[in-house]
């Protein structure tokens, strides 16, 4: 999604990398951080673990191996340690105890972003309203298939509260109209890739023009 990926060996490396470049830039006291776990490409079903090491070719040991709770624990020194304000796609996508879990627990200071667990369906977010799964909505108009439901999804989100990211795809095009998509639904959350190739470039411009 033309973003910087340097070589690193694990997640906190790559955070304090990114604050030492925020700290560099002279906008440590501007800038805050998000970010995207994809939770669901590295739990089990059958374990009911995530694994943290899964990309070891030799394996992971069992203290990368972590319960939901352990999760919980960990994401809560990520809050404590690192300017960090929305975490999207924490748990499973059908990991619903987790994420009311972990609502709970940071619901009232954190953004909670459902992405796989929403799929932007209107059925989906109304079950993670009712079971208080999550407090924001990834917004996929390509997801759920039409601009009718996913209007329906970004206004059941509003309405019980939560914060609205309209977002691109994998495999985006230069199309810029989910700029005026995030602009008209007033949802102030746009997440479209890092501002270096020209599909992505094309919503900036959009906003900018707008």
């Amino acid at each position: 999604e033309g973003g910087f990926a340097p070589s690193v060996q694990d997640n906190n490396e790559a955070l304090d990398i990114l604050m030492e470049a925020i700290s560099l830039s002279g906008h440590a006291d501007k800038v805050k951080i998000g970010t995207d776990v994809a939770a669901s490409e590295f739990y089990s079903a059958e374990t009911k673990r995530y694994d943290l090491d899964f990309k070891n070719p030799t394996g992971s040991s069992d203290d990368m191996k972590k319960s939901a709770q352990e999760m919980v624990d960990y994401y809560k020194v990520w809050l404590e340690k690192y300017p960090l304000v929305s975490i999207e796609d924490p748990f499973d996508q059908d990991d619903w105890d987790a994420y009311s879990l972990f609502m709970t627990a940071v619901g009232t200071t954190t953004q909670i972003v459902g992405d796989d667990l929403l799929v932007t369906n209107p059925t989906r977010v109304q079950k993670a309203i009712s079971s208080k799964a999550c407090n924001a909505l990834l917004l996929k108009v390509n997801q759920i298939g039409s601009v009718t439901e996913a209007i329906q999804a970004a206004t059941m989100s509003q309405l019980a509260g939560w914060g609205v990211m309209v977002s691109h795809r994998s495999g985006e095009t230069e199309d810029s109209f989910i700029a005026d998509l995030v602009v008209g639904l007033r949802a102030g959350q746009i997440k479209t890739g890092a501002p270096c190739r020209s599909e992505r470039l094309a919503k900036y411009n959009q906003l900018l023009r707008i």
